[in-house]
């Protein structure tokens, strides 16, 4: 009864997050509490040679996600949302799309998966003295520059997925920061888009001759706590096909998964991580100081609040996973034995706990796509073993869930060996961790460090963004975003902490060097061509 008075009083919180694989929408109430949720599957298709998502399929799946949120809230509070007291977006960050006067894609979005950009992001790394890695907005449209496409000259604005989507619901052609990093850099005192590196980027293109500069077609910048508009009718209509939901909700900054991230795990301080394990992975530090250059294979992003964050980002991570887990679900369903995928999953998930800390020697790439931290453009999946390594079921599994952070423990050895960055906590997030205790393990032999995790793990950025929603209209003590999330959301919670042993560490190092001698292999395979 106390949850459906929150929804019939408009005072819920709705956060909603496209991922890779899934659209998910999260209702909270004003503890922070998830109340009820809705999700929508969908999947990326290769088409003309990019990685998209078409306009039906983020409108269709938007609403689709929608609909399935007021259907929970039918069957669990025999209610309807007509109004709402703050709505957030989150997306997965980077990728490019690109709009005319007239409001109308240019091009195909092209999403972060997309690894042609590496000519682009040399370059411009060379310019700024900066990392640009190759799935950044600035990175794409440079490249979009240097193949001459001629749908360049008619840019008025470009932006991200969760930028596009905001626009389109309030009006607003507006960024959070975090998101905003991933588009190009951040300068760190003014907490927006670095002035000097747009200015050496004009003077790179301007003899192109184009009608724009790039500070006119870059999103606004804004902070956490900020408002960044309100529902309007036609974004009501956007959303809500049912058309209960009333406009004018405000909504907080648009967001990436990577922020959310942060926020879902209470990462936001200065020296605390977070690690995000789903259809792709990534590490996120918040640095106390500056690293001493940059590395290709670390990222530098900001916190929803703006202060720097080391990121290391995998293209891959549980996809490859998630497809021999399937194949032993068919293999069940082939002897006629009832399916239940959390039980598949817990079971092999289990039993890899028990294969040798080396994995026996087994060594498996998880690569559906390029992945930039080894070099690769392109992926193919692939398992490798010889006929004196141990090959059984354990060791099996466990050398497919090292291989979902093996590229992760490459990017952070980087930072904690060579860098030798201090953090005080790592929480992780994300499908990974569902399975209590595994997940959390793998990761904290491949990192060296104690992992947490939390009871909200499951709940991800969908979450994450509604609490972002919720301290732009619950924040009346006008707390940082450090210390509403300490004091108000999670209380003190660290949530529950496994530490590595020395053997899992050792072997995990073992399994590494190994993975890394075999790395020509796979390499070889991207060559051939069937």
């Amino acid at each position: 009864m106390t949850a459906r008075k929150t929804i019939d009083a408009g005072k819920a919180i709705l956060g909603i997050e496209f991922g890779s694989t899934r659209i998910k929408a999260v209702l909270i109430d004003e503890k922070h509490n998830p109340i009820a949720q809705g999700s929508h599957e969908w999947e990326n298709q290769f088409e003309g040679g990019y990685w998209t998502y078409s306009l039906d399929a983020i409108w269709t799946g938007l609403q689709k996600c929608y609909s399935n949120l007021r259907e929970d809230v039918r069957v669990h509070y025999n209610t309807e949302i007509t109004s709402l007291a703050a709505i957030g977006i989150s997306v997965m960050m980077h990728g490019y799309m690109a709009f005319n006067s007239a409001d109308q894609l240019l091009i195909p979005f092209r999403t972060w998966r997309n690894t042609n950009t590496g000519e682009a992001a040399k370059e411009l790394s060379e310019l700024f003295k900066f990392n640009m890695p190759l799935r950044w907005s600035l990175s794409h449209l440079y490249q979009c520059i240097l193949d001459g496409e001629p749908h360049v000259k008619d840019v008025v604005f470009f932006t991200t997925l969760a930028g596009y989507i905001h626009w389109k619901l309030t009006g607003h052609k507006v960024l959070g920061v975090g998101d905003a990093s991933g588009m190009m850099p951040i300068d760190a005192n003014t907490k927006d888009f670095d002035k000097k590196r747009i200015e050496a980027f004009d003077k790179l293109v301007a003899p192109k001759g184009y009608p724009w500069k790039l500070a006119d077609i870059l999103p606004k910048v804004l902070l956490a706590g900020e408002n960044a508009g309100v529902l309007t009718e036609d974004g009501a209509r956007y959303l809500d096909i049912s058309g209960h939901l009333k406009p004018g909700v405000p909504f907080c900054p648009p967001e990436g998964d990577a922020g959310t991230g942060m926020v879902a795990t209470n990462a936001v301080k200065v020296r605390t991580g977070n690690v995000s394990a789903g259809t792709s992975s990534f590490s996120m530090i918040v640095l106390e100081k500056d690293l001493k250059k940059p590395h290709e294979v670390i990222d530098i992003v900001t916190t929803p609040d703006g202060s720097p964050v080391a990121m290391v980002h995998c293209n891959n991570c549980t996809s490859d996973l998630n497809a021999w887990v399937g194949l032993f679900k068919e293999y069940q369903q082939l002897l006629g034995i009832p399916v239940d995928m959390n039980e598949v999953f817990g079971k092999l998930y289990n039993n890899a706990l028990k294969g040798d800390p080396d994995c026996g020697g087994l060594i498996a790439y998880n690569y559906f796509s390029g992945e930039p931290v080894t070099g690769l453009q392109e992926g193919r999946p692939l398992f490798v073993r010889n006929a004196l390594d141990k090959f059984n079921l354990a060791n099996f599994m466990r050398s497919h869930l090292y291989a979902s952070v093996g590229v992760l423990k490459i990017g952070n050895d980087v930072l904690f060996k060579e860098e030798q960055v201090k953090v005080d906590r790592i929480t992780g997030h994300g499908g990974l961790f569902k399975t209590p205790g595994v997940g959390q393990k793998v990761l904290a032999a491949a990192l060296g460090t104690p992992i947490s995790v939390m009871e909200t793990a499951g709940e991800g950025g969908a979450w994450g963004i509604a609490l972002l929603a919720a301290y732009v209209v619950n924040n009346t003590s006008k707390l940082s975003l450090a210390d509403y999330l300490e004091k108000v959301v999670f209380g003190g919670n660290t949530g529950t902490e496994i530490a590595p042993t020395p053997e899992d560490i050792a072997g995990f190092d073992t399994w590494i060097k190994n993975y890394t001698a075999c790395l020509p292999v796979e390499e070889a395979a991207v060559k051939f061509k069937a």
